[in-house]
């Protein structure tokens, strides 16, 4: 027998009366799934009459708890996608069918971690601006974000990159590690708990595989060599996958990652930018846009040095685009909700036809 316990599933949280058996999706492959449940780990795919006919649940992804009708023989069936208390989303432009209609959703790529590490390598491919992206999905999704600056033992002294991460990533550790030597990796002990999840969010060549490997104490994932004259690589991971280590520490990659859009992330952007927004609301005038108005406390901040010029540039090139996503969203939402609504009402005149 499995204790979901182990696999991070809080019973008490489970809905009253449910119907079906928890489970965890630990990978998805296409159209089918990898599951573990009480009984053992085993495949299930969706049950066609809830997710494609009525439209009316969310699809599941890697890290979802869902409920299954359980097959002993066979296939199981997912029935229900659990509520999640984290996920990282893209846009998913391929449509799904709800009752008549045909939608561009929001694509869930993770979901229910605790921890995000984001990874950035201390090679050529440090990008400042990159981590700042990052700290906003990870505020966005739910998570505690950590940075870990990866590939130590490249660099003769590293201080002044962990320092520029540290003036942007306010409230959160960073560290530097090297997979390869070892150096730092004990200091990412406290988040490493029996029973927690960890996302990692990266880019190609980081060295997300190479420390999955070393945590876990033994060679689990592939991992390629990157490319000396830009220190790039290509995605290891070639499915979304939660991986369990010996510890009881499970972790989430997926070759998706690097895709992932600024879905609403006004949450994310307040936390990433609070020493931008501090300024907020201390202009002359009320409506400020921040640009030549007098008196404007952002402009003041920045010619004094207490805001610097790329920090504030970087704020409003995100918030562009995140303002962006903001409208497709609501446009997506209010769609979908539209669809759901067809499909109800579709499957409310079939019934009364049967009467």
């Amino acid at each position: 027998m499995v204790n979901l316990r182990d696999y991070g599933l809080i019973p008490e949280t489970l809905p009253k009366d449910i119907n079906g058996i928890p489970a965890r999706i630990t990978a998805v492959h296409r159209e089918r799934y990898e599951i573990v449940c009480e009984y053992s780990e085993t495949f299930a795919s969706l049950k066609a009459g809830v997710y494609y006919n009525d439209g009316l649940e969310s699809f599941p992804t890697t890290g979802d708890f869902v409920l299954i009708q359980y097959n002993p023989s066979g296939v199981s069936l997912i029935i229900k996608t659990l509520e999640r208390k984290s996920k990282f989303s893209r846009n998913d432009f391929s449509g799904h069918a709800v009752g008549y209609v045909k939608t561009v959703l929001e694509q869930v790529v993770a979901a229910n971690f605790d921890y995000v590490f984001i990874m950035a390598s201390l090679n050529k491919d440090f990008n400042i601006s990159r981590i700042e992206r990052y700290l906003t999905l990870a505020w966005q999704s739910g998570a505690f974000p950590v940075v870990v600056l990866t590939k130590a033992d490249l660099v003769d002294d590293f201080t002044a990159q962990v320092g520029m991460v540290e003036k942007i990533a306010l409230g959160v550790e960073v560290f530097a590690v090297s997979a390869k030597t070892g150096f730092g990796i004990d200091k990412l002990s406290s988040y490493l708990k029996p029973g927690k999840t960890i996302v990692f969010l990266g880019s190609s060549g980081v060295g997300k595989s190479s420390l999955v490997n070393t945590l876990a104490e033994e060679e689990i994932m592939k991992v390629n060599v990157i490319r000396e004259d830009d220190s790039k690589g290509r995605h290891t991971t070639t499915h979304r996958q939660l991986i369990k280590l010996n510890n009881g520490v499970m972790i989430i990659d997926t070759p998706g990652m690097r895709e992932l859009g600024l879905w609403d992330v006004t949450e994310g952007l307040g936390e990433t930018f609070s020493d931008v927004e501090v300024f907020f609301g201390k202009c002359k005038f009320s409506n400020c846009s921040h640009q030549s108005e007098p008196g404007c406390a952002i402009k003041v901040a920045i010619e004094n040095g207490a805001l610097p010029l790329e920090r504030w540039n970087s704020y409003l090139k995100l918030k562009k685009e995140a303002r962006f996503c903001d409208d497709k969203a609501e446009y997506l939402r209010k769609k979908t909700e539209w669809g759901k609504s067809i499909a109800k009402y579709s499957k409310e005149i079939k019934k009364r036809g049967k009467v």
